[in-house]
């Protein structure tokens, strides 16, 4: 007869603790996890709109909707970012207006051409509340949000409170250039956002920020979260990832996305229409053999992948052709530098043949927000002048957004 296992007492404590450490739930508490928890905020007796979208989630996954009504509050009007409230159109995919099926509230798209609240979008308001889930890097288009809502609080007097969560890179991670100025590069939709293009703020900091380089500042203010430290990326949070965007499915393309997702303005995949986004990259007259880039915190390996269409990526390059390429994987979140890795792999793509630039490289410019990368890539620049050209703007940056930080 087998004899039973015996456990020692420093693994049975060991258990025990990861046990109770479960059980005690995310180390963070976001904005909305406040709301939830009752806490008097000043929204009871306020008729209140809010901006939120799939990733609106309290710990308990009950999404802001749920929340405020259980927490019998007047919730009169959503507005929606891109991709919708609930965060399944595809990237540049139209979102219309109309009445939230499930809630019976009317919502507002804040997408296309109608970007910016409006006065009629916020009359009868007293109180816009924002909660969506933010990606770090100033392209992707809901910190653009954040400060249109802003501006539109701020000129129609409406109160905005921000609901905050974290930034999936950390707060420290700084990377990658300032915009131009806007006789350089026009404002757009994916270049509003101040600081460098991985700016290391929460969308609460970045409220604060902006919100004091106003003409007319809006009454603001930001419900900040409970343990959250700036060194901290998605997975130190405890916190259940949940896509914000249709294509940014993981905590692991969250922190690849600002480097893998350059290729956007390339005849390169980035992973739209596979299981995978902004984790695997290809084409199918590329050949992973001559891309030898190293950069820490990830590593490359050969891979194939057929792009395929969905309600995510309807119409994504090279659809439904065997494409060639490397999965990009995450060895040390905490040492990842995505625009790095970005960096280094459109220096290597560009020499290749069969490789293009989206608009001659306008794409680029316009993702980036300035022509100093595109110039550089093809001046000849090596990764490392590159990157060591905007460390100045990163210093200036460090001392400018310190009277925003919370945390």
């Amino acid at each position: 007869m087998r004899r039973p296992i015996q456990v020692t007492g420093w693994i049975l404590g060991l258990v025990l603790l990861t046990a109770q450490l479960m059980a005690a739930g995310p180390t963070v508490e976001v904005g909305l996890d406040r709301v939830a928890a009752g806490e008097d905020l000043g929204l009871r007796g306020k008729r209140l709109g809010l901006v939120v979208h799939a990733a609106s989630v309290a710990a308990d996954g009950r999404h802001a909707i749920d929340v405020f009504e259980r927490a019998q509050l007047d919730v009169v009007r959503l507005l929606t970012p891109e991709h919708g409230l609930r965060s399944r159109a595809a990237a540049g995919e139209q979102v219309a207006s109309g009445r939230d099926p499930v809630s019976g509230l009317p919502v507002v798209s804040l997408y296309d051409d109608h970007q910016k609240p409006t006065p009629q979008d916020l009359q009868g308001l007293d109180i816009l509340v924002f909660d969506l889930q933010g990606a770090g890097v100033r392209f992707y288009t809901y910190v653009s949000t954040l400060i249109l809502c802003l501006e539109a609080a701020g000129e129609t007097g409406v109160d905005l409170v921000v609901l905050d969560r974290p930034n999936p890179l950390g707060g420290e991670r700084i990377e990658g250039p300032v915009a131009a100025p806007r006789d350089i590069v026009p404002a757009s939709f994916v270049n509003l956002a101040p600081g460098p293009l991985v700016h290391g703020l929460t969308m609460g900091e970045m409220a604060r920020y902006v919100n004091s380089t106003l003409a007319k500042p809006a009454r603001l203010k930001v419900v900040a979260m409970k343990g959250w430290r700036r060194n901290m990326t998605w997975v130190d949070t405890g916190l259940t990832w949940v896509p914000p965007s249709p294509n940014l499915r993981s905590p692991s393309a969250a922190l690849a996305y600002p480097g893998v997702g350059l290729l956007e303005a390339t005849n390169v995949s980035e992973g739209r229409g596979t299981k995978t986004p902004f984790l695997v990259l290809g084409a199918p007259w590329l050949d992973p053999s001559k891309i030898w880039v190293s950069v820490a915190g990830f590593s490359l390996e050969p891979t194939h992948f057929t792009p395929t269409a969905s309600s995510a990526a309807p119409r994504p390059k090279y659809l439904d052709e065997r494409c060639r390429g490397l999965t990009v994987r995450i060895t040390d979140a905490a040492a990842a530098e995505p625009f790095r890795l970005g960096v280094n792999l459109l220096m290597t793509l560009q020499n290749l043949p069969g490789f293009e630039w989206r608009q001659d490289g306008a794409a680029l410019t316009r993702m980036v927000g300035t022509p100093k990368l595109i110039d550089a890539l093809r001046g000849g620049r090596t990764a490392e002048q590159i990157l060591a050209a905007d460390r100045q703007d990163h210093e200036v940056w460090r001392r400018e957004r310190k009277p925003a930080l919370l945390y």
